[in-house]
């Protein structure tokens, strides 16, 4: 049996996307010493809103647009990845999961409590 509220949809969608954007950051941190490499990442806010959108018209999930990040300062050998830099990306994105998954188990909660109800 699958139980799927229009909520548990859009919090998978924002599961995906953080999960996205750490995977992202981990190519980045591994790409670190790679001539030339140019740091990538994606507009968190921007793709969530795509997200909430296509969970609005019934349609399924949709390619996250990555996208070369500007304004970073290259090195001499042209990467621009900066390990602080994605440290704190990758904590925002460990964050916003977990953020994710207690809303998520609130909203099964709730969903449990409203089928248990019928039984008292």
């Amino acid at each position: 049996m699958e139980i799927e509220t229009r909520l548990s949809e859009q919090i998978a969608r924002y599961m995906d996307l953080a999960t996205s954007e750490a995977k992202l950051t981990a190519a980045n941190m591994a790409n670190i010493d790679t001539p030339g490499y140019q740091a990538v990442g994606m507009d968190f806010g921007a793709e969530m809103r795509g997200a909430l959108n296509a969970v609005d018209q019934g349609s399924g999930p949709r390619p996250v647009r990555v996208k070369a990040v500007e304004g970073l300062i290259a090195r001499p050998d042209g990467n621009d990845v900066s390990m602080d830099r994605e440290s704190l990306n990758l904590a925002e994105a460990q964050l916003q999961f977990k953020t994710g998954v207690a809303l998520l188990r609130q909203e099964y909660q709730r969903e449990l409590d409203a089928i248990h109800a019928d039984s008292k």
